[in-house]
């Protein structure tokens, strides 16, 4: 009866772990050293798996000799193949299952099948590099969530043609993100607001307006309500760095496009 209800969880434990990945590799009859097949099967799956994480090892037995011998044979070999694989930097859970089954399991025919270490283990999916859209969406909702109304938030990565309103298409993700910010925020109202660099005076057609106003018609043509953006030009009155700049990188800063929170 307890022999029947052993495999039963057996059964089971094995239907549990159907998910993950298996190795197996076989001994020498009354061994436990790792003969040279058994070698080199597991140095080919050391060299070929990547992101590998040890979940269990499990040590059999064939029929032969008494069931105290043949549990003993199977933890040391169990322990053979542990030690074969962290000599070897292998991954192993820090919690990973051993287990030494000895000769009590539904064996095989073949006396040779039974003679075996088996190693249960995952593949670790290694996450894909964030994209920069992924990165820009999640900056802009951080700054979001942190941000109260008043709050200006400078929006990265705009870049305009010289001297004009034309945006450039590498400006795209950045609209887009924005875009998905207002969707998924819809209390949340913004006035768009553009800026200049370079000019201690600015002349009848000030670029920042125009600029300010791209982005006010992006986001209306993209469904966002009008009572929900406006936009404003403010030239050259709200500089980063002082004009003349200094270098590209503070002609840059100034020449920016940024959205403040008017209610969200």
């Amino acid at each position: 009866m307890k022999l029947k209800l052993f495999y039963i969880l057996l059964i089971f434990t094995i239907g549990k772990i159907a998910a993950q990945e298996k190795l197996e590799v076989f001994f020498d009859f009354d061994k436990y050293d790792i003969n040279m097949g058994a070698n080199q099967k597991l140095l080919d799956w050391v060299a070929s798996s990547k992101n590998i994480e040890v979940q269990k090892i499990y040590g059999f037995c064939d029929w032969e000799g008494t069931s105290v011998y043949n549990d003993s044979l199977s933890w040391k070999r169990v322990q053979t193949v542990h030690d074969f694989l962290k000599e070897r930097a292998v991954k192993i859970k820090s919690d990973y299952e051993i287990k030494g089954f000895g000769k009590d399991f539904e064996q095989s025919k073949i006396q040779s099948e039974n003679r075996k270490v088996t190693v249960i283990y995952e593949i670790i999916k290694i996450p894909e590099p964030k994209t920069k859209e992924a990165i820009l969406l999640e900056e802009l909702n951080a700054a979001l969530k942190t941000s109260n109304v008043g709050d200006i938030i400078k929006l990265k990565n705009i870049y305009f043609f010289n001297n004009s309103p034309r945006l450039l298409p590498k400006s795209k993700p950045v609209l887009y993100e924005l875009l998905c910010v207002m969707n998924d925020n819809p209390k949340l109202k913004i006035e768009v607001q553009g800026h200049i660099c370079c000019q201690t005076t600015v002349g009848e057609y000030d670029v920042s307006i125009s600029r300010a106003r791209a982005i006010w018609v992006f986001l209306i043509q993209n469904g966002i309500s009008r009572k929900r953006i406006t936009y404003k030009g403010y030239g050259n009155t709200r500089p980063v760095h002082p004009i003349p700049e200094k270098s590209p990188e503070e002609e840059e800063d100034n020449r920016r496009v940024e959205i403040m929170i008017v209610e969200k």
